[in-house]
């Protein structure tokens, strides 16, 4: 990577960043402090970002939540404390959680649930049922559905 960049090199190099994936403020002022630019470049380089539409914190936020849900199969709880990592506003937080209808998110749950109940090679029931509950809890889901799940597969067995 070059030591300096013009303005106008480092606008195209962050639009294709942006373009190739959705990615937070945080994340495109960090690459582009990498750049060695000043505070002020880095400033007018968002603005410009976010005029032409290549920055989108709410976009972002939506596409992040529904990723991990449905590929990485994250909870709620994990989701929004990646995105406040990430500095994104409790508004948007709140709107990418609309992303994920009721009823997938607590199919996604059962079955991922399930699928970790049977993958579990624990004779020990208890220290089974304490992989199984820190497992779903890790992964982000609400410790009233993880241990209402956990009564329920014990019981089913």
């Amino acid at each position: 990577m070059k030591e300096v960049y013009s303005i106008k090199e480092a606008i195209n190099k962050i639009e294709h960043y942006c373009a190739y994936q959705e990615r937070c403020h945080e994340e495109v002022v960090s690459k582009l402090r990498t750049m060695k630019l000043d505070s002020s470049e880095i400033d007018e380089i968002i603005i410009h970002l976010i005029s032409s539409n290549f920055l989108n914190e709410s976009r972002f936020a939506c596409s992040f939540t529904r990723g991990k849900h449905r590929i990485k199969h994250w909870g709620k709880i994990r989701i929004v404390n990646e995105l406040k990592f990430r500095k994104i506003t409790t508004y948007n937080i709140n709107l990418a959680l609309k992303e994920i209808p009721p009823e997938e998110y607590l199919d996604t749950f059962h079955s991922f649930a399930e699928r970790q109940w049977e993958a579990i090679r624990e004779s020990d029931a208890l220290k089974k049922k304490k992989k199984f509950c820190d497992f779903l809890l890790r992964k982000g889901f609400e410790s009233n559905l993880v241990y209402e799940k956990m009564k329920e597969m014990e019981s089913s067995e």
